[in-house]
C-alpha cells in the first residue's frame, strides 16, 4: 500500500492507498520538534487504529512537505522503519507538470501536485483554490501547465491577526453568523472572517478568469478549512478534501518504474 503524506504549516495529512483506491485519512498537527521516532509511533498508531502495520503493510511513501524539519523527520522515519525510501515530491523529479513560472524551484510541492490531481479530474483550464494556512490559488492552463497564482492569509492568520492586535476581541467559533449583518460583537467577526473570505475567493477568482480569458475556468477546492467558507461562495465548481493526496498518488505512479 502506498502512504501519502502532505506536510503543511499547520497540519500533515496522510492517506493509505490500495492501487488507486484511498481507503483512509488522518490528520496530525504539524510539529516541527517531533523526532523521527515519534513520528513513527504517530503513523503506527494511525495504521493499527485500522488494523494495519507500518512495517508489513505500507510498502511505499510520497511525501510533499513545505516544512523541511518535517521531511528531515520522514526520511529518518523510513530509514529506521520502512525497507523503502520515501518518494519526497521536488525539483527535478517526473510529475507531467511544466511550471511556467519566473523561478520553478521555489513552488511549492503541494501546489505542482494539486495542479496535477486537478487537471486529472476536470482538465483545464482551472483554478485550484486550496484552503490552509494560507489560501492558495494554483492555475492550470488548458495543457496542464501550472501557471503561477495568488497567495492570501488563510482565514486562521486572519482571524490570529484580527484577536492579536485588538485588545478587547475575543476569538470566536469559525461558524457563520445568523446574517452578514452582525447584531453582536461575536457575529460581527464572524461575518468578517467567513463572508470576507468567501468574497476574497470569488474576487480573486473573477480576475484570474479574466485574465485566462476563460470565464468557464473550473474551479476546484480543496484544504481542511474549505468547508467552512465554500457554501457562501459563488464561483466554486467542486470540492475535493483529498485533492492533494490523488496528486501524490498520480506523483508516485509517474515515478514508480524510475
Amino acid at each position: 500500500m502506498l502512504l501519502a503524506a502532505d506536510v503543511g504549516n499547520t497540519e500533515i495529512v496522510l492517506g493509505i492507498f490500495d492501487g488507486a483506491t484511498l481507503r483512509h485519512t488522518w490528520r496530525s498537527s504539524t510539529r516541527p520538534e517531533r523526532t523521527s521516532d515519534e513520528l513513527a509511533l504517530l503513523l503506527s498508531g494511525f495504521l493499527e487504529h485500522r488494523d494495519l502495520d507500518l512495517r508489513s503493510d505500507v510498502d511505499a511513501l510520497c511525501l510533499a512537505s513545505v516544512v523541511p524539519d518535517v521531511t528531515g523527520q520522514f526520511r529518518e522515519m523510513a530509514a529506521t522503519y520502512l525497507s523503502h525510501e520515501p518518494l519526497v515530491v521536488g525539483p527535478g523529479m517526473k510529475t507531467g507538470v511544466s511550471v511556467l513560472t519566473d523561478n520553478p524551484r521555489e513552488v511549492g510541492a503541494d501546489r505542482v501536485v494539486n495542479t496535477l490531481a486537478a487537471f486529472a479530474m476536470v482538465g483545464g483550464p482551472a483554478i485550484v483554490v486550496d484552503f490552509g494556512t494560507s489560501t492558495n490559488f494554483d492555475v492550470v492552463s488548458e495543457a496542464g501547465e501550472f501557471l503561477g497564482g495568488v497567495i492570501a492569509p488563510g482565514l486562521q492568520i486572519s482571524a490570529g491577526a484580527l484577536f492579536g492586535r485588538t485588545a478587547r476581541l475575543t476569538r470566536v467559533d469559525l461558524q457563520p453568523p445568523r446574517s452578514p449583518i452582525g447584531r453582536s460583537t461575536v457575529e460581527a467577526i464572524q461575518s468578517g472572517l467567513i463572508y470576507g473570505t468567501a468574497g476574497e475567493v470569488d474576487g480573486i477568482v473573477e480576475r484570474i478568469r479574466a485574465d485566462l480569458g476563460a470565464p468557464d475556468a473550473t474551479v476546484v477546492a480543496t484544504g481542511g478549512l474549505a468547508p467552512v467558507v465554500l457554501p457562501h461562495c459563488r464561483t466554486v465548481d467542486r470540492y475535493e478534501p483529498w485533492l492533494t493526496l490523488e496528486g501524490l498518488r498520480l506523483v508516485y505512479e509517474k515515478n514508480v518504474d524510475d
